[in-house]
């Protein structure tokens, strides 16, 4: 039988994902200027995005702007927007089946079917969890190789943006919430644990019984 509570956290925590990785998705803040050498005195500081990057004046002011061309754009970041924009479809697609599969609504009515739509559902946020993962990882070894590439030049060098801890703490919730939401959602007559009869001690004594009588 499902497990009402298991399947409401994995999906609020799912849910929290995905607005995790919606964030991610839009903020430009996945790379920062890095602050090397004596001078902590900066004049402005530059983020980049998948989409735009903006610069940000010691008086306060921030420019942004969207990336002109998406084919000068490196291999790297149009797998990352790839990626997360496929993550985010299917943390949609995902929601929907949730909301129809947990046992605590009644959209639909068969509860086999309202188990596989929940199954089906933490499989999909799972699945998301790992396209959202792969490219922020991805970024962040990039950044970090450069960093410590003595052939970039210093104010070419950038540090990891909070955008990518964003995505981290992300790709973590839907990754927990999907496997809880799947754990919870076990068809009917499928025990989650393994059960024992209790028939088997009255047929036991009940043969002693017999065995008593012809003696």
């Amino acid at each position: 039988m499902a497990t009402t509570g298991m399947q409401l956290l994995g999906l609020v925590l799912s849910i929290i994902g995905w607005v995790g990785g919606f964030l991610v998705c839009t903020l430009p803040m996945w790379r920062v200027t890095a602050f090397i050498g004596n001078n902590i005195v900066t004049a402005q500081i530059t983020w980049e995005g998948l989409w735009m990057n903006c610069i940000w004046q010691s008086t306060g002011e921030i420019q942004c702007k969207v990336y002109d061309s998406l084919l000068a754009l490196p291999s790297d970041m149009k797998a990352a927007r790839g990626l997360l924009v496929l993550a985010l479809l299917i943390c949609t697609l995902s929601l929907t089946l949730g909301v129809l599969g947990i046992k605590c609504t009644q959209c639909v009515g068969l509860p086999s079917l309202k188990a596989r739509l929940a199954r089906v559902s933490g499989v999909l946020f799972v699945i998301a969890g790992f396209l959202i993962l792969v490219p922020v990882c991805w970024t962040a070894h990039s950044i970090i190789k450069d960093f410590y590439d003595p052939y970039v030049a210093a104010p070419h060098k950038r540090e990891l943006g909070p955008a990518l801890y964003l995505g981290w703490g992300g790709s973590a919730l839907l990754l927990i919430g999907g496997s809880l939401l799947y754990a919870g959602s076990n068809p009917p007559g499928i025990p989650s644990s393994p059960t024992f009869s209790s028939d088997s001690s009255p047929r036991r004594a009940g043969g002693a019984g017999q065995v008593k009588g012809y003696v």
